[in-house]
């Protein structure tokens, strides 16, 4: 395993991150005051439903965040350097150089007249100088291999058209691991695909995770693809952050109401059958400037009180552990 560092460090630390989108119905808050820290080696994984802010906050890491959206206040540090200083030499160096991203819709991001093998030898070409062609397919090919592409050489020759929807998300992997990454964003990989090949494709980012000594932020709307993987959890709600903590303290001791209600509205396969899955009433909302400063859960929450009406609470710690927190004032 290729070692980086100590092993223990953060190798990225976000701090009151805010990002506001200024729009004809008002300025609509899709992050307030998000903060976490990622440790190098580690899988950090963000829950949430759509709406939530989940690839805002991807796209808000390498400051790749355009009009009408801004990012309103915070900081992103990034192995010591803040990125949202950095001059702009520097940021085109670190996307897709040492911080790489995994879209959701991998289809989409490529060119339907060019081969897949073109495509990837461009991406390599581009991180790599000094590389022809010739090198450049070489190692293309030793990428399919990497992330298990069935008779590598042929596909290097075929259009995206004729690769499945599991196949053309491996190809994504392997553009993200080209440059050889310290950092990969996977905004919603697993999105599209059925259970069988989602299940590969988690096994497939462990495996690298674990073999390249990559660390990884895993995004998705789904909390059970996150108890395989994730060493931390991060449970986002329209834009704020309802709880982090540890994969064990989220799934075994949910605190918040709403990651209470995500768990509760998970299929179970044991125990008595129910006859209607559990789920949280009412609707996420986005958070104009104009609403009023409350918990933006009280609508759906099943245990609010007066307080939550008038106030917004705080990051506060859950009792009996040392590292989960709640936006809830039960903990205050």
């Amino acid at each position: 395993m290729k070692i980086r560092g100590n092993g223990i460090d953060n190798i990225l630390s976000v701090k009151d991150l805010s990002v506001y989108f200024y729009t004809r119905r008002g300025v609509i808050k899709a992050l307030q005051d998000v903060s976490f820290d990622v440790k190098r080696n580690k899988l950090l994984g963000i829950v949430g439903e759509s709406g939530s802010g989940k690839s805002v906050l991807s796209l808000s890491i390498l400051n790749l965040i355009d009009k009408p959206g801004v990012i309103e206040k915070g900081s992103i540090n990034y192995e010591g350097k803040e990125i949202l200083e950095m001059p702009q030499k520097e940021l085109d160096r670190i996307r897709g150089g040492e911080i790489s991203i995994i879209f959701p819709d991998p289809m989409s991001a490529f060119d339907p007249t060019l081969t897949i093998g073109a495509q990837v030898s461009e991406t390599i070409t581009r991180h790599n100088k000094g590389v022809n062609k010739r090198t450049a397919k070489e190692m293309a090919i030793d990428l399919f291999k990497k992330v298990k592409i069935p008779s590598p050489e042929k596909r290097f020759d075929e259009f995206p058209f004729m690769f499945s929807g599991g196949m053309i998300q491996r190809v994504m992997i392997a553009i993200a691991i080209s440059s050889k990454p310290e950092f990969i964003i996977a905004d919603n990989p697993t999105q599209a695909l059925d259970v069988t090949i989602q299940a590969q494709i988690l096994d497939l980012l462990s495996e690298l995770q674990e073999t390249l000594g990559t660390t990884f932020i895993f995004i998705t709307n789904s909390l059970p693809i996150l108890a395989r993987n994730a060493d931390i959890i991060m449970v986002l709600y329209s834009g704020i952050t309802a709880e982090i903590g540890t994969k064990r303290e989220i799934l075994n001791n949910p605190s918040h109401p709403y990651t209470k209600g995500l768990i509760d509205s998970i299929p179970k396969i044991d125990g008595e059958r129910q006859k209607r899955l559990k789920t949280i009433e009412g609707f996420s909302q986005e958070i104009l400037q104009s609403d009023l400063e409350r918990c933006i859960f009280y609508d759906r929450c099943t245990v609010s009180m007066e307080r939550c009406a008038r106030e917004r609470p705080g990051m506060y710690p859950v009792r009996g552990s040392d590292d989960q927190l709640a936006s809830c004032f039960l903990f205050a």
